[in-house]
């Protein structure tokens, strides 16, 4: 009965979400909410925000700077987190407690 109800769940929210895509613009729309407003915004303001001329800088120095901030800490984080685990391993089967009986 789990699993009927699982797979029920899982097939109710799978046509919710192709409903939704059907009311996204079409993909590289230039009439496109995010194309006719916020582009245009980007654009026209980033050599007078930055003074910088490249405009790929200017978006993820300047107007992204703590999104990209935060993605380089999920992945210090998770590479810290795999080295710690690999050493605690390593120090284990050093002493001895790695063993299974």
């Amino acid at each position: 009965m789990g699993r009927v109800l699982a797979f029920l769940v899982i097939v109710a929210v799978g046509v919710v979400l192709v409903y939704a895509g059907f009311g996204l613009p079409a993909f590289g729309d230039p009439n496109a909410p995010a194309s006719t407003h916020v582009s245009d915004a980007y654009i026209e303001h980033a050599y007078h925000d930055a003074h910088t001329p490249n405009f790929v800088t200017v978006m993820i120095a300047d107007y992204r700077s703590f999104d990209t901030l935060g993605e380089s800490i999920v992945v210090f984080t998770a590479g810290l987190a795999c080295f710690l685990l690999l050493r605690s391993e390593r120090r284990r089967k050093r002493q001895g407690g790695g063993q299974q009986t």
